[in-house]
């Protein structure tokens, strides 16, 4: 394959980063077009010793962050809309954000993002945890679990406070759970399948979502009652016993995309 051919296969998947770093497809794509500029004029610029993808994604960055102050400046008169995910990714440090989206958006290995940030792997870790620090300040929250095991509850409860979420109440039973919410919306359901009762943490879950969008995950000992290929899957599943740093990224992610659920066929 000709060089030309690898970077225009490469494009569609640069363009799409672009937008997630800048906030902004227009601005993206100018900056990219700019990139291919600097590319045509001096063909050198792409490290010969990296992969073509690893290599453009690296002069692309070079040539953001050579104009960063000029983005700065630009950011706040954006006539463009946004998703909330783009805004919010906007805001976290710029050398965080890049390596996060290397790593969480375009699926770079770790020397890849390495390669791409001229960087070490070590530092791109670290990247990483910031960024995913950055992201946990941005989203707290409101948030209602439903779960009728004490300890469980008391685990998950601790956890939500440890990222910064008031827990406004632990319902064990279907009618707990919707009272709690009728109260007081939220902005994250926690949700187990099986309760105290015998009621279904899924009705509960329907029920809460005929009154309002919100992100849910599910925590439960039975995955299989979800994970059917029969009916929509859960965007958001955590299986019992589960480990807190998986909570605390999954629930982030849910509440940082803003994620909101719809309601799903009984079971």
């Amino acid at each position: 394959m000709t060089l030309s051919k690898s970077i225009s296969a490469v494009l569609p998947q640069l363009r799409r980063y672009a937008r997630a770093l800048t906030g902004s497809q227009a601005e993206g794509d100018g900056l990219i077009a700019s990139m291919l500029e600097i590319l045509i004029e001096d063909p050198s610029r792409l490290a010969a010793d990296l992969p073509v993808k690893a290599a453009l994604y690296r002069l692309f960055l070079d040539t953001y962050n050579a104009r960063s102050s000029e983005h700065a400046a630009d950011a706040t008169a954006r006539e463009e809309p946004v998703q909330i995910a783009d805004r919010r990714l906007s805001q976290l440090s710029p050398r965080p954000r890049q390596a996060y989206l290397l790593r969480a958006l375009e699926g770079f290995g770790l020397d890849d993002a390495a390669a791409a940030l001229n960087s070490s792997a070590e530092e791109v870790n670290r990247l990483v945890a910031e960024a995913n620090r950055e992201m946990m300040d941005q989203v707290s929250t409101d948030v209602l679990i439903i779960e009728d095991e004490p300890m469980i509850a008391l685990d998950l409860k601790e956890i939500m406070i440890s990222l910064g979420h008031n827990v406004i109440a632990v319902a064990r039973t279907h009618r707990e759970a919707v009272e709690a919410i009728s109260e007081r919306p939220v902005g994250l359901v926690l949700a187990d399948i099986q309760l105290a009762d015998g009621s279904s943490g899924i009705e509960a879950v329907n029920d809460i979502l005929s009154m309002f969008g919100v992100p849910i995950v599910f925590i439960t000992a039975y995955p299989e009652r979800l994970l059917t290929g029969e009916r929509p899957e859960p965007t958001f599943l955590i299986t019992k016993p589960f480990e807190p740093e998986n909570v605390k990224a999954i629930t982030s992610q849910a509440l940082f995309f803003d994620l909101k659920a719809a309601p799903r066929p009984a079971l």
